[in-house]
């Protein structure tokens, strides 16, 4: 199983970002899938998670009203769109298959992207 992520980059303080991972090796479509976030000296952390179907959305506190997260099953792709972005938001974001906001399911990551918000 391989999930490659991208989309990350420099954004202002305000501004958007659409991250992207696109998955292979197995049926995409049997897994919830997940984004996580590390920053700086922090721990990894759940920022959004989607279910199967894409019916079911979960986000992090922090997020909520700001952050997407989709899915596309015919392209075996999940997305992260980020609007309203903070210098907080600054971290590398990791998607993982088998999670709606546990990091203990988590049975495979992507390489990881980084976001960068300057203020």
């Amino acid at each position: 199983v391989q999930l490659q992520a991208s989309g990350g980059g420099l954004v202002q303080a305000g501004g958007s970002l659409r991250l992207s991972c696109a998955a292979s090796g197995r049926t995409f479509s049997s897994y919830a899938m997940g984004w996580f976030r590390q920053g700086p000296g922090k721990e990894r952390e759940f920022v959004a998670a989607i279910g199967r179907r894409g019916s079911s959305t979960y986000y992090a506190d922090s997020v909520k009203g700001r952050f997407t997260i989709s899915r596309d099953n015919a392209k075996n792709t999940v997305y992260l769109q980020m609007n309203s972005l903070k210098p907080d938001d600054t971290a590398v974001y990791y998607c993982a298959s088998n999670t709606i906001g546990s990091i203990q399911t988590v049975d495979y990551w992507g390489q990881g992207t980084l976001v960068t918000v300057s203020s």
